[in-house]
């Protein structure tokens, strides 16, 4: 009995025999891998898992052509990894997007297509079976095959009328990406997918009248305030002044703030101030001017979007506050519109040549 007792421990005590890496890879059908690898022979496991695709690493690798000249622009984005922060190349909403694939694999690979679509999709994000795709074309890229190693495919989108621009806000979300599909018969699909960044210009309004509006509390405080025109471009500057007809209130400071609304889905707003700044400390007296001037690109500043594909809404705001000595806060909000200017041309950044004669004085 005690020889017995010895022989089952030391049973127990050996090491669990590795299995081969076939065998392991065909442990998740829920097979016995070694039982099955015995019964047909390691031979057979591997034909058999060549046939259906187990244990074929499969990459994909999407280019875009010439993005190393293009812009850049720093996004977070949701992957298989997590949230990661990559730079997605911008093109404008009527460029081609043309580029290179790359599918490479450790092993020959029977495929019944491989096929690259074009998805413009928009997205809210607290409710994520609300997704509306706005543009999708697909291009056939091969037909059935095999794949070994490594193999480039080339894409080209054109015609497509990319008209709403990228946008990544609190609870939505508009982008633009290239997915990849290598599509097989007997396992799932391999899937890559890419995004990249649309800006969308516009032209100089036509109208662009200024803002001026009187605003105060009857018998304690009357202010007017004028800013020279209501329509910026992103890299605008905002020249106002504010005028101070009636003080009878201990004004401690004021500041201006630029904030963002967007409206999503059902009504749901989201305010975010994007700045704040004290454009006056002190109490003001009566006829008093206050100068404003406001650089717009120091900010993350966006264009104007209204009701983008029935979907949502983003608009901009001037919000001017005065704060008194017992912090009681006085606002009123302008709405203005922001727009997105073409790159300026080096004419339009040259010095322009003076009209001006001069005389001399003994003329």
């Amino acid at each position: 009995k005690k020889r017995v007792h010895v022989t089952t421990s030391a049973f127990l005590c050996l090491p669990r025999p590795r299995l081969s890496a076939a065998e392991t890879s065909f442990s998740h059908t829920g097979v016995s891998a070694r039982c099955f690898s015995r019964f047909v022979g390691t031979s057979s496991v591997l034909a058999i898992m060549s046939f259906f695709g187990f244990g074929t690493s499969t990459k994909i690798h999407i280019h875009f052509d010439g993005e190393k000249e293009r812009a850049n622009q720093v996004r977070k984005i949701e992957s298989k990894k997590g949230v990661q922060t990559v730079n997605l190349p911008v093109y404008s909403g009527k460029d081609d997007i043309s580029g290179s694939i790359i599918v490479q694999t450790s092993k020959s690979m029977d495929h019944i297509g491989v096929k690259a679509e074009l998805f413009g999709v928009i997205e809210i994000l607290y409710d994520r079976n609300n997704r509306q795709e706005f543009l999708h074309s697909v291009k056939e890229l091969s037909p059935p095959g095999t794949i070994a190693g490594k193999k480039q495919f080339k894409f080209h989108f054109t015609d497509t009328n990319k008209q709403h621009e990228s946008y990544d806000g609190m609870n939505v979300r508009l982008h633009y990406y290239v997915q990849v599909t290598v599509s097989k018969n007997y396992s799932s699909n391999v899937v890559e997918t890419r995004d990249f960044i649309v800006q969308n210009t516009s032209v100089v309004p036509e109208i662009n009248n200024s803002i001026k509006m009187e605003v105060g509390i009857e018998d304690c405080l009357h202010i007017e305030f004028e800013y020279d025109k209501s329509k910026y471009h992103l890299n605008d500057i905002v020249i106002g002044k504010i005028y101070f007809l009636l003080v009878r209130i201990k004004i401690k400071h004021m500041e201006l703030a630029i904030i963002k609304r967007e409206q999503a889905g059902q009504g749901v707003t989201e305010n975010e101030t994007l700045s704040k700044f004290e454009i006056m400390d002190g109490a003001p007296v009566r006829g008093e001017s206050i100068p404003v001037r406001l650089f717009l690109s120091s900010f993350p500043l966006v264009p104007t979007m209204r009701n983008v594909n029935n979907r949502f809404s983003v608009r901009f705001f001037l919000n001017l506050v005065l704060v008194d000595e017992e912090d009681r806060r006085y606002f009123k909000q302008q709405e203005i519109t922001l727009w997105r200017k073409a790159v300026d041309s080096l004419q339009e950044h040259a010095q322009p040549k003076s009209t001006m004669k001069y005389q001399d004085e003994d003329d």
